[in-house]
């Protein structure tokens, strides 16, 4: 009894020193990410709202003033909700932000919605914040891009290379928890937000892009959210929709009064098949389909 007892006692001291070390590991990378924007001077954070462009932000904001300008794109891919969140964040934490708009769907190789598409997007965004930069006299543009993106397929990389954007996390070696918390520490109530990437990643690659198809996800989305859902994705099959529910939420969406519901309002929009995913939501799962090459170029 006292040999388990000293190993329970054991296994809960060595847990506490994980734990301290990583808060303190944490401590320090933001610290140097404070100094990384104080040596910069002035920037541009691109942000969209999302985790991790907020805690950017913030920092940004916190050690540069008006000299950190946030610049949101705004176009028919950005889901209608998310820009009330930023309007609340924004005027919450004082960041001097800025609303310009982008026209990535008048770009056909972005509207074909190959396995590229999202480089097409940022390169109309950084091209449009590299002349803002340039004319206002600004030192850098910078994302919110962590050490979890190097590992995932992200095309939107290959832009923010050529338009010589930093990414200041992963400069510091921040990942996706750090930053959450890193941003639950600081108050920020982006900390547990759910990913919420454009409308467009929600359409299966090879499916024309268009405002319809964007303003059907969009509804759809704010369909599941009208039913308390929290983690999910509305991914736009042509005439099929496939509902993509957190496993934890499952249970929920298996009620027959709930799917029938759902069926429903789904069929409305003008999806003929209203589908769900058993593998329940997953990141990225339009990826699934991409052949391997085009996730290694």
């Amino acid at each position: 009894m006292r040999h388990s007892m000293q190993n329970l006692q054991h296994t809960q001291t060595e847990s506490y020193e994980c734990a301290t070390r990583e808060d303190e590991s944490a401590t320090l990378k933001e610290q140097q990410l404070r100094e990384t924007f104080r040596a910069v001077g002035s920037v541009i954070v691109a942000y969209s709202g999302g985790v991790d462009s907020s805690y950017v932000a913030y920092i940004a904001n916190a050690e540069l003033g008006p000299r950190a300008i946030c610049i949101t794109g705004h176009s028919a891919s950005l889901p209608s909700y998310q820009q009330a969140e930023i309007d609340r964040v924004v005027a919450q934490f004082g960041f001097h932000h800025e609303i310009i708009q982008t026209e990535e769907l008048e770009n056909p190789s972005y509207r074909a919605n190959d396995g590229n598409r999202c480089y097409f997007c940022k390169d109309e965004l950084y091209t449009k914040l590299e002349a803002i930069a340039a004319s206002r006299g600004l030192e850098c543009i910078v994302d919110g891009s962590t050490t979890d993106d190097l590992g995932d397929y992200r095309p939107g990389r290959k832009a923010a290379s050529q338009h010589a954007v930093r990414s200041p996390l992963i400069e510091v070696g921040l990942s996706k928890i750090e930053v959450r918390e890193l941003s639950r520490r600081a108050g920020l109530p982006t900390w547990d937000k759910p990913a919420s990437p454009c409308l467009s990643s929600r359409i299966a690659y090879g499916t024309t892009v268009t405002i319809e198809r964007l303003s059907k996800v969009d509804r759809g989305e704010e369909i599941l959210r009208e039913f308390g859902f929290k983690e999910f994705r509305v991914r736009h099959h042509d005439t099929l929709v496939r509902l993509e529910i957190a496993p934890a939420e499952l249970d929920r969406v298996l009620d027959r009064e709930v799917f029938e519901q759902l069926a429903k309002r789904f069929r409305e929009l003008g999806f003929k098949y209203v589908t769900l995913d058993l593998e329940g939501f997953r990141s990225g799962s339009m990826n699934e389909v991409l052949p391997i090459r085009i996730k290694r170029s």
